[in-house]
C-alpha cells in the first residue's frame, strides 16, 4: 500500500523555524505545509500591497525560505504555504532570488492566485453578511480586502507542472494538506470519502504543535514534557486516506488520543458538516487511537458534496481602540486603582469624548472575567499587593482614542498615590466579515518561477 508524508511547518504567520527543519531532515517527509495565514493577516497583508506592490506576502518568508530551501533541495522535499498572503506572486520572485543568492539550482516555484475578489466586491453589495444576515452594503466603513477561500485545485495544477514550492493566498487551511494527496494519489474530485479523510489530515496539521501539546499542557493536570523543544506532527497518509500521526522521537511534545482529539474539534462547528472548498467532511466517526508512543491512529473521517460556495472574508476599517495602563503595588493597590479608574471615566465624561464602547479592567484581579466570577474566584484575598489598571475604549476617530490616553497618563501627577508603568497604545481596527461567493466566479491562476 502507498504512502505520503507530510508534516507541518507552521500553524501560525509567527511560528518558529527549528521544528520544521528537524522534520525535513529527519522526518522522511514528502511535503511539508506551512500554514501561516488568518482572516486578520491577509487584510494587514493587503494594506503593506497597497503602500508597496512589492509587499504583501507573510513577513517570515525571507528568514524562512532561506532557512529551507537549502534542506528542501537536499532532501527533495517539496513546500506548500500559504505565505503569499495578498501577493503570492512577489512571494515567488523573493523565493527566486533568495534561491540565486543562495547558488540553488532546478527548483521550480508556483504561485496560486484568484482569492483576491477585492474589485469585484461591488457586485456582491447585495450578499448576506455570515455573522449578521444584514447585506454587505450596511458596512459603511472602508473595504480593505475581499479574499475568498479557495480549494486545492491551483495547488494540484502546480504539482502536475512540477512545482517543488508553491505559495498560495487564501486557501482554505487543510487544502494544503489535501492538494497533494489529490496528486499524489489521483485521488477523483468526487471520491468525497478520501477527500473528507485528506481533510481531517490537514485539519490536524495545519495548526502546528497544537496536536503535539502545544496549547494543551496544564502543569499537574495535563503535563507535557519538554513543551519548550516541542516537535510539530508528521502524517503517513495511506492511498485509503486513514493515516497515522507522528513526531520525531528526540522532540519534546505529547502525541495521544487527547491532543487529537482536542484538534479534531477545533474550530468545528458541527463535525458532521464541516464545509470546505473541496468537500463537507463529516468526522463524526472518527477513530482515533493509541498504536505506540506519540503515534496515533485516525480512521472513520468520511464527506459528501461540497456546496459549490465559498467564503468570503471581507476585511474593513472599524475605528480605533486605545489601551491605557498604569500599574500600583503594595497594600491599598486595588483601591488605588479603583480611584483611578473613577477618575479616568469621570474625565471622559467631564470632557466629552465620543467613545463607542470603553471598558476598565484591573489585571490581576478582574480583569479575564470581570467582577461576579472574579469576586467568587478572589473572596479570599482582601488586599493585592500588584494591580495594573487598563483603560480600553473604542473611538470612531483616532484623536479621540488619544485624548483617552492622555487622561491615562495624567494619573501620573493627578491620581492615586504610586502609580507607574503608564503605557498607552492606539490602533486602527480591522474588522472581519464574511458573505458567500459561487464556485464558479472565481478563476483560479497558477503562475510559475524558476531557478
Amino acid at each position: 500500500m502507498s504512502t505520503i508524508r507530510i508534516g507541518s511547518g507552521a500553524g501560525f504567520g509567527g511560528d518558529r523555524i527549528e521544528p520544521a527543519i528537524d522534520i525535513m531532515e529527519q522526518g522522511e517527509v514528502d511535503y511539508i505545509i506551512f500554514e501561516c495565514l488568518a482572516e486578520r493577516t491577509i487584510a494587514l497583508a493587503q494594506k503593506q500591497k497597497l503602500k508597496n506592490p512589492n509587499l504583501g506576502f507573510n513577513e517570515l518568508l525571507e528568514y524562512r525560505m532561506k532557512k529551507i530551501l537549502p534542506v528542501c533541495k537536499e532532501n527533495n522535499v517539496k513546500v506548500i504555504t500559504n505565505m503569499g498572503a495578498s501577493n503570492p506572486i512577489a512571494a515567488t520572485k523573493v523565493i527566486k532570488n533568495l534561491a540565486n543568492s543562495l547558488g540553488i539550482k532546478g527548483l521550480k516555484i508556483a504561485a496560486v492566485v484568484g482569492d483576491d475578489v477585492f474589485c469585484s466586491i461591488p457586485q456582491y453589495s447585495d450578499s448576506k453578511l455570515i455573522e449578521t444576515g444584514e447585506k454587505l452594503k450596511s458596512l459603511h466603513s472602508e473595504i480593505i480586502s475581499a479574499n475568498a477561500y479557495i480549494g486545492i485545485e491551483g495547488i494540484v495544477q502546480a504539482l502536475e507542472n512540477g512545482a517543488d514550492i508553491v505559495i498560495t493566498g487564501r486557501v482554505s487551511d487543510p487544502s494544503l494538506v489535501l492538494g497533494p494527496l489529490v496528486y499524489e494519489f489521483g485521488w477523483d474530485k468526487e471520491d468525497f470519502e478520501r477527500l473528507g479523510k485528506g481533510t481531517l489530515a490537514g485539519h490536524l496539521l495545519e495548526c502546528g504543535s497544537q496536536v503535539t501539546g502545544g496549547y494543551f499542557a496544564d502543569p499537574g493536570y495535563k503535563d507535557v514534557p519538554e513543551l519548550w523543544n516541542v516537535g510539530f506532527p508528521i502524517a503517513e497518509i495511506e492511498d485509503t486516506g486513514d493515516f497515522t500521526l507522528s513526531k520525531l522521537h528526540d522532540t519534546g511534545g505529547l502525541l495521544n488520543e487527547a491532543t487529537v482529539k482536542e484538534q479534531v474539534l477545533y474550530e468545528v462547528h458541527d463535525p458532521s458538516n464541516y464545509l470546505t472548498p473541496d468537500v463537507i467532511a463529516d468526522f463524526s466517526k472518527v477513530q482515533i487511537e493509541q498504536i505506540g508512543i506519540n503515534e496515533v491512529k485516525v480512521t472513520g473521517a468520511t464527506g459528501k458534496k461540497k456546496t459549490g460556495q465559498l467564503k468570503t472574508s471581507i476585511a474593513y476599517t472599524d475605528g480605533y481602540i486605545v489601551e491605557g495602563e498604569i500599574s500600583y503595588g503594595a497594600s491599598g493597590s486595588y483601591p488605588r486603582a479603583k480611584l483611578a479608574a473613577e477618575i479616568v471615566n469621570k474625565r471622559l465624561d467631564y470632557i466629552g469624548v465620543p467613545i463607542l464602547e470603553k471598558r476598565f479592567d484591573f489585571i490581576g484581579v478582574n480583569s479575564l472575567y470581570q467582577d461576579f466570577i472574579s469576586d467568587q474566584l478572589t473572596k479570599a484575598c482582601t488586599d493585592f499587593k500588584d494591580v495594573r489598571l487598563r483603560v480600553a475604549a473604542k473611538t470612531l476617530q483616532k484623536e479621540d482614542a488619544e485624548w483617552i490616553g492622555y487622561e491615562v497618563e495624567a494619573l501620573m501627577t493627578n491620581g492615586p498615590a504610586g502609580g507607574g508603568g503608564v503605557r498607552v497604545h492606539v490602533k486602527e481596527v480591522v474588522a472581519v466579515a464574511s458573505i458567500l461567493i459561487p464556485e464558479e466566479e472565481i478563476q483560479v491562476q497558477v503562475i510559475y518561477e524558476e531557478v
